[in-house]
């Protein structure tokens, strides 16, 4: 094989919670990620010309060591004396700084593509140990689907299925700070945290409906005050059909829960027509 490519998902968070801040000023979390079938596409080639050749389809992203995709492939290359050279062609189709980990989804997309580009038999697992020294999400965009994300977000541990729904992504034409967001967020007694447990029994029951009502996200008391264009998403999503809508991550991505393709797609006519720019994607889930 000289050659392979691999799509790389987003995820959305169906709930998310801070639950302290620790001594090391990490934040330990409580999340449902959740993978959708919107996709950043990865091709890898093997050269003759040693080192490692990103690049992309967007100019302003680096495509040096400060991109994860470079960073995830020269720490094998460099732990299995890899001596072949290495194109890396990546196509981002996944909002960038939207709270939907394009970024550790490509990295974990390369680490999967380069195990089995030059066979290094690595386990899941082991990959997943890799992973979590480039980024917290990594592990987790290894793995996809729905799980139960603490910790600073590497304790994974896998759910059932989430109910088969319609899933509408808007994300403003604009960034976020996630560090900002959590050096915001106030966590003290009257904090009110997202129910996560309830959460997870609906997803047990396949109770799509109880799910997007207590669907939670913490964050949102930083974000949506400092970017009121979430809370309008929210209200527009709502306002025709939506089961339930949430910011995702640390933002600004909103999306919608819809059991009715008819319902997202007018709702996505009424986002596209409020008075900012937003990029708007009907989707599903990805299993």
């Amino acid at each position: 094989m000289d050659s392979i490519w691999i799509n790389a998902p987003a995820k959305i968070n169906l709930g998310l919670d801070v639950i302290r801040r620790r001594e090391d000023g990490y934040h330990e979390v409580k999340m449902i990620m959740q993978s959708i079938r919107l996709f950043d596409r990865l091709t890898l080639a093997k050269s003759k010309t040693p080192g490692i050749r990103l690049s992309t389809n967007l100019n302003f992203l680096p495509v040096n060591e400060d991109n994860l995709v470079y960073k995830s492939a020269k720490l094998l290359m460099d732990e299995f004396g890899i001596t072949d050279g290495l194109d890396i062609q990546l196509d981002k189709r996944i909002p960038v700084a939207a709270g939907m980990a394009g970024g550790s989804t490509d990295a974990a997309s390369c680490m999967i593509a380069m195990n089995r580009l030059f066979n290094l038999q690595l386990s899941t697992k082991q990959l997943m140990e890799r992973g979590v020294t480039l980024g917290a999400d990594i592990p987790y965009c290894i793995t996809k689907g729905t799980a139960l994300s603490e910790g600073i977000g590497e304790i994974l541990s896998p759910l059932p299925k989430a109910p088969d729904c319609y899933v509408l992504i808007a994300k403003p034409a604009f960034h976020v700070s996630t560090k900002f967001v959590y050096a915001e967020l106030a966590l003290n007694e009257s904090t009110v945290h997202p129910d996560i447990d309830s959460m997870i029994r609906c997803i047990r029951k396949k109770d799509l409906h109880g799910l997007c009502s207590v669907m939670a996200n913490i964050l949102e008391t930083v974000t949506i005050p400092k970017h009121p264009e979430i809370a309008q998403l929210k209200e527009s999503m709502l306002e025709y059909g939506a089961l339930g809508s949430l910011m995702s991550g640390s933002g600004p991505t909103v999306f919608g829960i819809f059991d009715d393709v008819k319902k997202a797609r007018a709702a996505k006519e009424k986002c596209r027509q409020l008075p900012f720019r937003c990029f708007v994607y009907i989707t599903d889930l990805y299993r």
